[in-house]
């Protein structure tokens, strides 16, 4: 038999629901970075990260020691749909809806550029910054989670697509009408947003 870094997902599932525990760890091993940052990137909390990664392995070896895994789809993918289903999960039963906070490296509304690095212009920025969030915050969730997905957590229209099973189309859609509803919030409440 090849050695276990060689082997496909679909082997290594085989071999795990067969008695190796190894054939997980390599399993594991391989997905665990883009599984626990797509989860960080969503929840920015590093300790929520963690206890929701472990969750959702623990799903994971439930599904195959159960027999329900179906080999159709790609392991990280399914994985990936997992984890994102516990952080909804999660925001829904804490009632905990502002998943968006800034940190000192990333912040999903660095999209707007300020060259002055006065007192004023900072303050000016994190008050656009804040509103931004607001308005956000406010739209549909559906709408909502597309824009925290793409321009938080960095996923391509594709991967949002299959993470949330709607068409790609479906989900250019919801961003187009993210950004029509945020337009229109603005014009509404007359909000600056210089």
């Amino acid at each position: 038999m090849q050695s276990s870094k060689s082997c496909t997902d679909k082997d290594l599932i085989r071999t795990y629901i067969r008695g190796d525990e190894r054939a997980f760890e390599t399993l594991l091993t391989r997905h665990k970075g883009k599984i626990y940052t797509s989860i960080y990137m969503f929840v920015k909390d590093t300790d929520l990260a963690n206890d929701i990664f472990q969750e959702t392995f623990i799903k994971i070896i439930d599904t195959f020691r159960s027999g329900k895994y179906n080999e159709e789809g790609k392991f990280l993918q399914w994985a990936l749909r997992i984890s994102y289903n516990l952080c909804i999960d999660f925001f829904r039963k804490n009632k905990r809806r502002k998943t968006i906070t800034p940190s000192e490296d990333f912040d999903i509304f660095n999209l707007i550029n300020s060259n002055d690095d006065n007192e004023e212009s900072k303050m000016i920025k994190n008050q656009t910054y804040a509103k931004v969030r607001q308005l956000v915050e406010a739209l549909p969730q559906e709408q909502k989670e597309v824009i925290l997905l793409r321009h938080y957590a960095e996923l391509s229209f594709k991967e949002i697509a299959e993470l949330t099973n709607v068409s790609i189309n479906t989900a250019l859609g919801r961003m187009r009408y993210a950004l029509i509803n945020i337009r229109k919030m603005i014009g509404e409440h007359q909000i600056s947003l210089q």
